[in-house]
């Protein structure tokens, strides 16, 4: 018989156990994944709106998760206007779904 204050064990660790990932511990790191998720490039405007952040705050975050592999930043200009444009890349999104799963688990022993 299981005591009522028994602590569930820690998730497996290796390939086996999904981890939380320290730096989508962060709302809007997790905000900017999860927009960029759905899409192929997104342009840093749509991304910021749809964060809710200041251009200072995105540039910030978006730095810290390119420079972990997560994102990638293509410049260029529309016109003589200079744009940004952000795309999650194959770790990312592998990093991604395995910090959701994590999350799932954790939901589910609730």
């Amino acid at each position: 018989m299981t005591s009522p204050d028994a602590v569930a064990p820690p998730p497996p660790d290796g390939d086996g156990g999904a981890r939380l990932d320290p730096l989508l511990l962060d709302p809007t790191r997790l905000s900017i994944m999860g927009a960029l998720a759905g899409l192929e490039w997104a342009e840093f405007g749509f991304v910021r709106d749809f964060t809710g952040v200041t251009d200072s705050t995105l540039s910030k975050r978006v730095s810290q998760l390119a420079d972990a592999g997560f994102v990638e930043v293509r410049k260029g200009h529309v016109g003589k206007r200079p744009r940004t444009w952000l795309n999650l890349t194959a770790d990312g999104r592998s990093a991604l779904r395995a910090h959701i799963a994590r999350l799932q688990q954790i939901a589910a022993n609730l």
